[in-house]
């Protein structure tokens, strides 16, 4: 198993924790809100195996810095681009969940010369309803609370989907760091929303958009999005492809690594993309 080390980049806003092992061509891993790179930790040492893997924490979740001010996607672009410089990486691969999907969108349509092929995981194209329930369920969660109650109303909401303690247990610690701050990327996720489909546009490179159905099964019950949300956003990119995750929950990069792994690397290593 290839090492995978942990390092820190330092920008204007703050520092940002990076993790990076392997070697050759790289992929960039962003992940969800309110997680961080933890979610590709089961991920990671696969990739390592056949390329170099890169997960960032995005600034304002896990272990990066609070910035001074609400992110915008133009602001976490341009810190993707301020890591890249770092180390020497003139092009690369990006995967993106969530949040993290939004972002490497946004690479992609802003910085199309440093973006060789994008893959975007659960990504949602959000009404205006939509959004205003992701906003307020993310608040309400990051909420603290007198008698630590919503400790233990987290660790029960996530019970139906993750089915382990272990991995329940990771994703509580992540979302403690956010606690009693904003929702920086959910913020920065609904204001991209309003101009979502002129930023995708301008998406040259070949995209690969998975989408986990026990996910999107779940998105809908709570009224934040729904399946014909992530045809929009396949319509909405030139050369992009969607690709059905079946059991596919919201910690699918957890819970299926070896499934995602072949998915990603096929998509990849293909030259009739």
């Amino acid at each position: 198993m290839k090492a995978i080390k942990r390092a820190f980049l330092d920008t204007e806003d703050g520092q940002i924790l990076y993790r990076i092992g392997g070697e050759g061509e790289s992929l960039l891993l962003l992940h969800m809100t309110p997680r961080s790179s933890d979610e590709f930790r089961e991920l990671m040492p696969i990739l390592t195996e056949t390329r170099c893997a890169i997960a960032m924490d995005l600034l304002g979740l896990g272990d990066s810095d609070k910035p001074p001010r609400i992110y915008s996607m133009a602001d976490y672009a341009r810190t993707i681009i301020a890591l890249l410089d770092e180390l020497n990486i003139n092009k690369t691969s990006i995967l993106g969940s969530h949040t993290g999907a939004y972002v490497a969108a946004e690479v992609a349509a802003a910085y199309p010369e440093r973006v060789e092929k994008l893959i975007l995981s659960n990504i949602d194209h959000l009404s205006e309803e939509e959004q205003a329930t992701l906003l307020k369920s993310l608040d309400e969660a990051l909420q603290i609370k007198a008698n630590a109650s919503e400790l233990r109303e987290r660790w029960s909401a996530r019970q139906s989907y993750i089915k382990s303690q272990e991995l329940n247990h990771r994703f509580l610690l992540d979302e403690m760091k956010c606690y009693g701050y904003p929702p920086y990327g959910a913020l920065a996720v609904t204001a991209y929303c309003r101009n979502i489909q002129a930023r995708l546009s301008l998406i040259k490179c070949p995209t690969l958009i998975l989408s986990g159905n026990e996910e999107i099964k779940l998105l809908t019950e709570l009224g934040v999005s729904k399946p014909e949300n992530r045809q929009v956003i396949a319509q909405a990119i030139p050369q992009a492809k969607m690709l059905d995750i079946e059991g596919g929950t919201l910690c699918v990069m957890n819970q299926m690594p070896e499934e995602i792994s072949r998915v990603v690397v096929d998509f990849l290593d293909r030259t009739d993309n």
